[in-house]
């Protein structure tokens, strides 16, 4: 029997100003049908990162509404490398702290200006005192704890450059990049915010938990939504006349979720990978977080 009743998959974006079309975000829903095929019944393009935190809500409230039960990925990692809140001198369960963190740092308005860019800046002052390990700007300026590029290599002593889950896809670029091709840094600095929000809202907050952080690696079956990283690139876009990539993506990884769930393999992603020792798996439960849909791969 499948686990989810319906499948949101959201392409994230950190743009400084309103955006539709390609490189903005877009919202997908897979339904599973009462006849148990599956079919894409929406896709979104909400304009700035507020809207789409907004229609993200609603949209799973009223599934959950209507008796069904909601997996929801996001394109972007929900967790940095081990070891990076005790450099920050957060106390305690350290997933949690990071993600309280972000949320008192990030100012991100209406019209999608944010300062993620000072917020890396103070972070790179407080984790190594030099401009690192957070790297990359969209313009050329001067700042003193954060480089536009070639930034010194990670090395001994250093926070790992790649995550566990990273370290399984070499497509995947480190969460410390901000700026240039494939950079996902400034969409965790934005979006991690973004998920806390929705995870604490209160047409969602008791029925809504965070995969891994909250559900442990497996299913939590109290859970009516869960949370999830997901990353798009595992399967080929769909081809939607008149919409870019980004709108593909999101409809081939939540067709290809539910198409999983459907055949009882969810619960192995869930799972994670099976080659993770028991330190490396307290590691993704309590501080990195995974990518959903990784289950082995090259450790590099």
């Amino acid at each position: 029997m499948a686990l989810f009743d319906a499948y949101l998959m959201v392409d994230w974006s950190a743009a400084n100003v309103p955006r539709r079309g390609r490189d903005s975000i877009w919202l997908g829903l897979t339904m599973r049908l009462a006849s148990g095929r599956l079919r894409l019944t929406r896709i979104e393009n909400p304009v700035t990162r507020a809207q789409a935190t907004e229609r993200i809500v609603v949209t799973i409230a009223g599934l959950v509404a209507d008796g069904k039960r909601v997996l929801a990925g996001f394109d972007f990692p929900f967790g940095y490398p081990e070891g990076t809140a005790r450099r920050l001198g957060l106390p305690g369960l350290a997933w949690r702290h990071m993600w309280q963190e972000l949320d008192h740092a990030i100012e991100d308005d209406e019209a999608n200006r944010n300062n993620r860019f000072d917020v890396a800046e103070r972070l790179n002052r407080r984790l190594s005192g030099e401009a690192f390990p957070f790297w990359g700007l969209v313009r050329e300026e001067r700042r003193r704890y954060l480089m536009r590029r070639d930034r010194r290599p990670h090395g001994p002593g250093d926070l790992a450059e790649r995550r566990l889950a990273d370290r399984r896809l070499p497509s995947v670029q480190p969460v410390w990049k901000l700026a240039g091709a494939g950079s996902v840094g400034g969409q965790v600095l934005v979006g991690i915010p973004r998920v806390w929000q929705i995870r604490r809202d209160p047409r969602l907050a008791i029925d809504c938990h965070i995969w891994p952080f909250e559900t442990g690696l497996g299913d939590d079956p109290r859970a009516r939504v869960i949370l999830a990283e997901v990353y798009p690139s595992i399967v080929a876009p769909r081809p939607l006349a008149g919409r870019p990539k980004d709108a593909g993506q999101v409809a081939a990884v939540g067709r290809h979720l539910a198409e999983i769930d459907r055949d009882g393999g969810l619960d192995r992603l869930l799972y994670a990978d099976p080659g993770l020792t028991a330190v490396e798996r307290a590691h993704v439960i309590g501080e990195e977080a995974w990518i959903l849909g990784v289950t082995e791969g090259p450790r590099r």
